[in-house]
């Protein structure tokens, strides 16, 4: 498949492949949404073994639904040769949509299938991701209590998985893993993976600096009696949804794949200056980040309110801080890199510049989409003011990273296999 599907077109496809294997898959509803919406969950075979797929954990990411049926059609007509494809071993439990509020107004990403600016235009024009105490898997270290987070916590103490895999997709770099603990074997599998479907590696990561990076593209969380270890905002990872299979001796597998590729992903040679990139960046954010939120100060006074609109929310907590918060995330690396230290790579400062861009991207894809909305006579000139802000931002986003669209059938091929490689490893590693 070449597309992305919308949450009813992924449970639709789910009752058919249950219609097709009624032996060996069935559908049922594990949960309800804030707004009351289904959290459903598709399992293929009956073994006593259990791995845990959860898919659009943010709602942005469009990829992980498609993958999760394509998982499913494959546990479900294989041949059972590898222990991860054995239904008598294994049981997938394939969360279909973790946040299904969030995929309804992220509404329209379905459509970003193309590699030019206007399709990031698109893509970003119609994304949605809440604020991080309303994202089911950090909530909890925000200490917020969902009800989505709470039906994902049942099923990890119901099914205890050897694995967890959270599917997620990135905008635009190369692809990359987070576990929560080493799985001996899947780098090897992972990069066959990627260099198969000529996707870059991401050779340094924006989610992970702190990690511990035994591989290329692979990241393992570190100990909790490290220090310096995390990202700020990230020190109480410890509650989240993806360290809740520890409990039972599992592991989670974070897995990230781009839309768009970038040039520079798995480029490790030395950045030629680090700390005048970094600098860089960190004004690319701020300033980004402040022409949106004056766009929003002149229009506060007409849009809906934050508590009626959760695009209006997600303004308020970026304008809070949140641009300040990522710009001062890589002081550290900014102070190494002056005092001497071994010097970031292109591919670093690659994922950093993605982070740099796409911050601004989302706060201004959001507020245009409140003002197109709005009927107040302001609110087309400051329209105008910010889509010239925004058509810009794109083109320079795909001009200078370089960037490619992967077709969405080689995201979905390439997640897929990454998940079967993890599976593969974790049950080994639990016999």
């Amino acid at each position: 498949m070449d597309r992305y599907l919308t949450v009813a077109e992924v449970s639709a496809a789910a009752r058919r492949l249950v219609s097709r294997y009624p032996g060996a898959s069935r559908l049922r509803r594990v949960g309800t949404s804030r707004a009351g919406r289904p959290l459903e969950m598709l399992s293929v075979g009956h073994g006593p073994a259990h791995v845990l797929v959860v898919a659009r954990p943010h709602p942005d990411e469009p990829v992980g639904a498609v993958t999760a049926l394509s998982l499913a059609e494959r546990v479900a007509r294989g041949d059972g040769r590898t222990p991860a494809n054995n239904p008598a071993r294994v049981t997938w439990d394939v969360v279909l949509c973790l946040d299904p509020d969030g995929a309804a107004l992220s509404e329209g990403v379905e459509e970003a299938t193309a590699g030019s600016a206007p399709a990031l235009e698109r893509y970003f024009r119609a994304a949605f991701r809440p604020v991080a105490a309303e994202q089911p898997e950090w909530a909890p270290i925000e200490s917020a209590r969902l009800p989505e987070s709470g039906a994902l916590f049942e099923l990890i103490d119901d099914r205890r998985p050897v694995l967890q895999c959270s599917l997620h997709g990135i905008e635009a770099g190369g692809a990359f893993a987070q576990l929560t603990d080493d799985l001996p074997g899947f780098a090897e599998g992972f990069h066959t993976a990627a260099a198969g479907l000529s996707v870059p590696v991401q050779h340094g990561t924006f989610d992970a600096l702190y990690w511990e990076n035994p591989a290329p593209g692979v990241h393992v969380l570190p100990p909790p009696e490290s220090t310096g270890r995390l990202a700020a905002g990230s020190e109480n990872i410890g509650r989240s949804t993806w360290c809740a299979p520890r409990r039972y001796g599992g592991v989670t597998a974070i897995v990230e794949v781009p839309m768009w590729a970038s040039a520079w992903a798995d480029d490790p040679s030395p950045h030629p200056d680090a700390v005048s990139a970094l600098r860089g960046l960190s004004r690319l954010v701020r300033d980004g980040g402040e022409q949106v939120t004056a766009v929003l100060d002149k229009a506060r006074g007409f849009l809906p309110p934050p508590e009626e609109s959760a695009p209006r929310c997600v303004l308020e907590w970026m304008a809070d801080g949140l641009y300040d918060l990522v710009a001062a995330s890589w002081q550290p690396l900014a102070r190494q890199a002056a005092a001497g230290a071994e010097g970031l790579t292109t591919a670093q400062i690659c994922a950093l510049d993605v982070v740099a861009r796409r911050q601004p991207l989302r706060a201004a894809g959001l507020l245009l989409r409140l003002l197109s909305a709005s009927d107040d006579p302001a609110a087309p000139s400051l329209h105008d003011e910010l889509h010239a802000l925004f058509t810009a931002w794109c083109a320079d986003f795909a001009r200078e990273s370089g960037l490619r669209w992967v077709p969405v059938r080689d995201q979905v091929d390439l997640q897929s296999r990454t998940v079967l490689t993890a599976a593969e490893c974790a049950l080994r590693s639990a016999r």
